[in-house]
Protein backbone atom coordinates (compact mmCIF):
# COMPACT_ATOMS: atom_id res chain seq x y z
CA UNK A 1 0.00 0.00 0.00
CA UNK A 2 1.36 3.40 -1.00
CA UNK A 3 -1.44 5.91 -0.39
CA UNK A 4 -5.14 6.44 0.18
CA UNK A 5 -7.35 9.06 -1.44
CA UNK A 6 -10.59 10.03 0.22
CA UNK A 7 -12.61 12.42 -1.88
CA UNK A 8 -15.59 12.29 0.41
CA UNK A 9 -17.65 9.46 -1.07
CA UNK A 10 -15.20 6.65 -0.48
CA UNK A 11 -11.55 5.93 0.09
CA UNK A 12 -9.40 4.62 -2.75
CA UNK A 13 -6.29 2.63 -2.00
CA UNK A 14 -3.23 3.11 -4.23
CA UNK A 15 -0.79 0.22 -4.32
CA UNK A 16 2.73 -0.14 -5.66
CA UNK A 17 1.23 -2.26 -8.43
CA UNK A 18 -0.99 0.68 -9.41
CA UNK A 19 2.16 2.78 -9.84
CA UNK A 20 3.81 0.13 -12.00
CA UNK A 21 0.65 -0.28 -14.08
CA UNK A 22 0.45 3.48 -14.62
CA UNK A 23 4.07 3.55 -15.76
CA UNK A 24 3.62 0.52 -18.01
CA UNK A 25 0.81 2.30 -19.86
CA UNK A 26 3.06 5.26 -20.64
CA UNK A 27 5.28 4.76 -23.69
CA UNK A 28 9.02 5.28 -23.16
CA UNK A 29 8.68 5.07 -19.38
CA UNK A 30 10.96 2.43 -17.90
CA UNK A 31 9.17 -0.08 -15.67
CA UNK A 32 12.15 -2.14 -14.51
CA UNK A 33 13.59 -0.81 -11.24
CA UNK A 34 11.86 2.58 -11.46
CA UNK A 35 13.47 5.44 -9.57
CA UNK A 36 11.75 7.44 -6.86
CA UNK A 37 11.08 10.41 -9.17
CA UNK A 38 9.23 8.23 -11.70
CA UNK A 39 7.24 6.51 -8.96
CA UNK A 40 6.25 9.84 -7.40
CA UNK A 41 5.19 11.20 -10.81
CA UNK A 42 3.02 8.12 -11.29
CA UNK A 43 1.62 8.50 -7.76
CA UNK A 44 0.63 12.14 -8.31
CA UNK A 45 -1.00 11.26 -11.63
CA UNK A 46 -2.97 8.42 -10.03
CA UNK A 47 -4.08 10.66 -7.15
CA UNK A 48 -5.37 13.18 -9.71
CA UNK A 49 -7.13 10.44 -11.65
CA UNK A 50 -8.77 9.06 -8.51
CA UNK A 51 -9.99 12.50 -7.44
CA UNK A 52 -11.52 13.17 -10.85
CA UNK A 53 -12.97 9.67 -11.05
CA UNK A 54 -14.63 10.06 -7.65
CA UNK A 55 -16.39 13.14 -9.03
CA UNK A 56 -17.16 11.41 -12.33
CA UNK A 57 -18.91 8.55 -10.54
CA UNK A 58 -21.51 11.00 -9.29
CA UNK A 59 -22.78 11.42 -12.86
CA UNK A 60 -24.31 8.18 -14.16
CA UNK A 61 -24.55 9.58 -17.69
CA UNK A 62 -20.79 9.36 -18.23
CA UNK A 63 -20.58 5.55 -18.13
CA UNK A 64 -18.34 4.51 -21.02
CA UNK A 65 -19.67 2.21 -23.72
CA UNK A 66 -17.82 -0.95 -24.76
CA UNK A 67 -16.94 0.75 -28.05
CA UNK A 68 -15.48 3.78 -26.26
CA UNK A 69 -13.37 1.48 -24.09
CA UNK A 70 -12.19 -0.55 -27.09
CA UNK A 71 -11.38 2.60 -29.05
CA UNK A 72 -9.42 4.06 -26.11
CA UNK A 73 -7.49 0.82 -25.69
CA UNK A 74 -6.66 0.75 -29.42
CA UNK A 75 -5.51 4.38 -29.23
CA UNK A 76 -3.30 3.57 -26.24
CA UNK A 77 -1.78 0.54 -27.95
CA UNK A 78 -1.03 2.65 -31.05
CA UNK A 79 1.33 4.79 -28.94
CA UNK A 80 3.67 1.81 -28.57
CA UNK A 81 6.02 0.42 -31.24
CA UNK A 82 3.79 -2.64 -31.65
CA UNK A 83 0.91 -4.48 -30.02
CA UNK A 84 3.41 -7.15 -28.94
CA UNK A 85 5.55 -4.52 -27.17
CA UNK A 86 2.49 -3.20 -25.39
CA UNK A 87 1.36 -6.67 -24.29
CA UNK A 88 4.87 -7.53 -23.10
CA UNK A 89 4.97 -4.40 -20.89
CA UNK A 90 1.52 -5.11 -19.49
CA UNK A 91 2.44 -8.71 -18.69
CA UNK A 92 5.80 -7.71 -17.20
CA UNK A 93 4.03 -5.65 -14.51
CA UNK A 94 1.36 -8.29 -13.87
CA UNK A 95 -1.57 -6.37 -15.33
CA UNK A 96 -4.36 -8.74 -16.34
CA UNK A 97 -6.66 -8.03 -19.28
CA UNK A 98 -9.55 -7.44 -16.84
CA UNK A 99 -7.52 -4.94 -14.80
CA UNK A 100 -6.35 -3.22 -18.00
CA UNK A 101 -9.92 -2.92 -19.24
CA UNK A 102 -11.01 -1.44 -15.89
CA UNK A 103 -8.18 1.14 -16.00
CA UNK A 104 -9.19 2.09 -19.54
CA UNK A 105 -12.87 2.26 -18.51
CA UNK A 106 -11.98 4.64 -15.69
CA UNK A 107 -9.82 6.77 -18.00
CA UNK A 108 -12.65 7.06 -20.52
CA UNK A 109 -15.05 8.00 -17.70
CA UNK A 110 -12.57 10.66 -16.56
CA UNK A 111 -12.28 12.04 -20.10
CA UNK A 112 -16.05 12.11 -20.50
CA UNK A 113 -16.43 13.86 -17.16
CA UNK A 114 -13.81 16.48 -18.06
CA UNK A 115 -15.49 17.01 -21.42
CA UNK A 116 -18.85 17.44 -19.71
CA UNK A 117 -17.54 19.60 -16.87
CA UNK A 118 -15.18 21.83 -18.81
CA UNK A 119 -15.20 21.44 -22.61
CA UNK A 120 -18.94 21.90 -23.05
CA UNK A 121 -18.86 25.17 -21.09
CA UNK A 122 -15.62 26.60 -22.46
CA UNK A 123 -16.20 29.50 -24.81
CA UNK A 124 -13.49 31.39 -26.61
CA UNK A 125 -14.64 34.70 -28.06
CA UNK A 126 -13.46 36.04 -31.42
CA UNK A 127 -11.86 38.95 -29.53
CA UNK A 128 -9.81 36.53 -27.41
CA UNK A 129 -8.56 34.85 -30.58
CA UNK A 130 -7.69 38.13 -32.31
CA UNK A 131 -6.00 39.48 -29.17
CA UNK A 132 -3.97 36.27 -28.86
CA UNK A 133 -2.99 36.48 -32.54
CA UNK A 134 -1.86 40.10 -32.14
CA UNK A 135 -0.25 39.92 -28.68
CA UNK A 136 1.19 36.40 -28.52
CA UNK A 137 1.16 34.47 -31.79
CA UNK A 138 2.60 37.17 -34.10
CA UNK A 139 5.50 38.24 -31.80
CA UNK A 140 6.35 34.59 -31.06
CA UNK A 141 6.31 33.68 -34.77
CA UNK A 142 8.55 36.65 -35.61
CA UNK A 143 11.06 35.61 -32.91
CA UNK A 144 11.07 31.94 -33.96
CA UNK A 145 11.15 32.56 -37.71
CA UNK A 146 12.86 35.90 -38.38
CA UNK A 147 12.35 37.12 -41.92
CA UNK A 148 9.41 34.82 -42.67
CA UNK A 149 5.96 36.15 -43.43
CA UNK A 150 3.54 35.73 -40.53
CA UNK A 151 0.48 33.66 -41.50
CA UNK A 152 -2.67 35.74 -41.72
CA UNK A 153 -5.24 35.71 -38.95
CA UNK A 154 -7.66 33.87 -41.26
CA UNK A 155 -5.08 31.14 -41.89
CA UNK A 156 -4.51 30.37 -38.22
CA UNK A 157 -7.65 31.52 -36.39
CA UNK A 158 -9.20 28.03 -36.08
CA UNK A 159 -5.89 26.60 -34.82
CA UNK A 160 -5.52 29.44 -32.31
CA UNK A 161 -9.11 29.03 -31.10
CA UNK A 162 -8.50 25.31 -30.55
CA UNK A 163 -5.26 26.05 -28.68
CA UNK A 164 -6.93 28.68 -26.49
CA UNK A 165 -9.78 26.26 -25.76
CA UNK A 166 -7.35 23.54 -24.67
CA UNK A 167 -5.35 26.03 -22.58
CA UNK A 168 -8.51 27.23 -20.82
CA UNK A 169 -9.67 23.64 -20.17
CA UNK A 170 -6.24 22.74 -18.80
CA UNK A 171 -6.28 25.77 -16.52
CA UNK A 172 -9.80 25.01 -15.25
CA UNK A 173 -8.89 21.35 -14.73
CA UNK A 174 -5.80 22.34 -12.74
CA UNK A 175 -7.93 24.65 -10.61
CA UNK A 176 -10.48 21.88 -10.10
CA UNK A 177 -7.73 19.44 -9.05
CA UNK A 178 -6.20 21.97 -6.64
CA UNK A 179 -9.59 22.40 -4.98
CA UNK A 180 -10.25 18.65 -4.96
CA UNK A 181 -6.84 18.02 -3.35
CA UNK A 182 -7.60 20.61 -0.64
CA UNK A 183 -10.93 18.93 0.18
CA UNK A 184 -9.64 15.36 -0.03
CA UNK A 185 -7.83 13.41 2.59
CA UNK A 186 -4.71 12.08 0.88
CA UNK A 187 -2.52 9.91 3.05
CA UNK A 188 0.89 8.70 1.89
CA UNK A 189 1.33 5.41 3.70
CA UNK A 190 4.62 4.37 2.20
CA UNK A 191 6.76 7.07 0.52
CA UNK A 192 8.17 5.94 -2.82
Amino acid sequence: MVATVNGGVRTDLITYSDLLWQMALQPNTPVDNPNSEALNRALQLIINQRLIYQEAEKLPTINPTDKEISDALAALISLFPSRADFMERVQRVGLTSEQLREIIRQRVAIDKYLDFRFRSFTVITPKEVSDYYRDVYTPRFQRQYPGRIVPTFEQVSKQLEAQLTEDKIESETTSFLDTARERAEITILNPV
